[in-house]
């Protein structure tokens, strides 16, 4: 646009590089009837729902690749060779570092009713080891972080997809008028590889991003209002910029950015009360604060985080991410120290988090997915470490229609290659989707002259693994 000749688009510049910082809404309420969702009410017919049990998710994300089989998949064999060449070929990213059979330092035995083997180091996952999914035939397609998050979250190796949680968002809109429909609860040690492309809406319209939520007084950053500015004088600053923003859209009706601005900003008039309500715990019992660990310094932060996943959830939010900074589960040494160090801050919190929800009756309704992004090598790399590999990880699911105590599918006698009942990420998506009530075969949108969707089921061949299924 030729702004620089527009004395309308010079007034607006200087207006926003004024008040730039100051966008947080507390009159916005009052200027906008009943506006809530109203690019999602638009955009949500685009997929045909099916009847589901599911309505959320929460995904607790665990970026770097945690160990097969030192957490999930026991492998006596493993054990048994320890320390002899690998016989056979084996894909491996740092090749001179290729060491011989490593097996897992852990002990494992069977847990629950369902006997389903756990490592020693998740003690409280096997307190619902009984409510779980337990997948530990995953394949990807990349042994390269960055390449494997992006099929992971946007279904394709390609950067600038939409993330799943925004292809959820823009199917099915959200429950609450007052919070976003997408929440990235980002943790206070700084972003994961890969950043906020892990929450993209690519080029789906950008009122279905990821919203980040952050710890400590500003969760949200520019919600507040700023000091010295009076309600009457926010009201006037809100409408204004509304009528020039509306202005701006009515010459560029194709601009999806300018829509999610509009958007965003009305749901961050209402965020501006809602949003306290979410972070204060007050209202939760010592039961509760125990249960997540808030009284522990080692789970004190993840266990806050997973507690305001439910609490999100519980108002309504669609879809909750939580994430953790950097790729920690990248165990290319001291695998087994960082291991411990990575359980004990996270298997507490995790565990809690389901058995919170079950007792509220909110499990049935909502999926918890644990998962990273691929798995590691049954050899060592250096002394001490595992590689990355592509041909096997676990993962595991909870509620939303997902089968309880069920172990699926199954690793060669190493844990290197997946062997049966093999589930591809295009699979899971499909299935994830089929938990929600989604096709996803059906649940498209128009790009580059063509209906593109999460699992671009024609290139992918997806299907929904509706063994995992109750």
């Amino acid at each position: 646009m030729n702004s620089h000749n527009n004395s309308f688009f010079l007034n607006r510049r200087a207006f926003l590089g004024r008040y730039a910082g100051c966008l947080g809404m507390l009159a916005l309420a009052d200027l906008f009837d009943d506006v809530s969702g109203r690019a999602t009410a638009e955009a949500s017919g685009g997929a045909p729902r099916r009847a589901a049990k599911a309505k959320s998710v929460i995904c607790l994300f665990q970026h770097g690749g945690p160990s097969q089989m030192d957490l999930f998949d026991a492998k006596p064999e493993l054990v048994r060779r320890h320390g002899q060449p690998y016989p056979g070929e084996l894909e491996v990213h740092f090749d001179k570092q290729k060491g011989s059979l490593l097996s897992s330092p852990f002990k494992f035995a069977p847990r629950g009713q369902s006997g389903i083997e756990l490592s020693e180091i998740l003690p409280h996952t096997a307190q619902i080891v009984d409510d779980l999914t337990l997948v530990r035939s995953m394949t990807t397609e990349s042994v390269d972080h960055e390449a494997a998050l992006r099929l992971i979250h946007g279904g394709k190796l390609q950067a600038g997809r939409p993330a799943w949680g925004s292809w959820v968002t823009y199917a099915l809109g959200s429950e609450s008028r007052d919070l976003p429909s997408y929440v990235v609860l980002a943790d206070p040690g700084g972003l994961p590889v890969d950043g906020v492309r892990n929450w993209s809406s690519g080029w789906l319209p950008a009122v279905y991003q990821g919203t980040p939520f952050r710890s400590g007084d500003s969760p949200v950053l520019n919600l507040g209002s700023p000091p010295g500015v009076s309600v009457a004088a926010r009201r006037e600053q809100l409408r204004f910029l509304d009528e020039l923003n509306r202005s701006q859209q009515a010459r560029h009706s194709d601009s999806s950015e300018l829509a999610a601005r509009i958007a965003n900003f009305e749901t961050a008039a209402r965020m501006q009360t809602a949003v306290p309500g979410v972070l204060d715990f007050a209202g939760e019992t010592d039961a509760t604060r125990r249960l997540y660990g808030l009284d522990n310094p080692a789970t004190q932060e993840y266990g806050a985080r997973c507690l305001m996943a439910r609490r999100l959830v519980e108002r309504g939010v669609r879809f909750v991410q939580v994430f953790l900074s950097g790729q920690p589960w990248d165990t290319h040494s001291k695998n087994a120290e960082s291991l411990r160090g990575l359980c004990a801050r996270t298997d507490q919190p995790s565990a809690a988090l389901v058995k919170d929800l079950k007792q509220r009756g909110m499990l049935d309704s909502t999926v918890v997915l644990w998962t990273g992004e691929f798995g590691r090598l049954p050899i060592s790399q250096g002394s001490d470490g595992r590689d990355h590999n592509r041909h096997a990880f676990s993962l595991w699911l909870a509620g939303g229609g997902f089968k309880a105590g069920y172990a699926h599918g199954q690793t060669d006698p190493f844990g290197y290659a997946a062997v049966e009942q093999v589930v591809t990420v295009h699979d899971l998506h499909a299935t994830l989707l089929a938990a929600l009530g989604l096709d996803h075969a059906r649940l498209t949108y128009p790009h580059e002259g063509r209906d593109d969707s999460l699992t671009d089921v024609e290139v992918s061949h997806a299907k929904v693994a509706t063994e995992l299924l109750a």
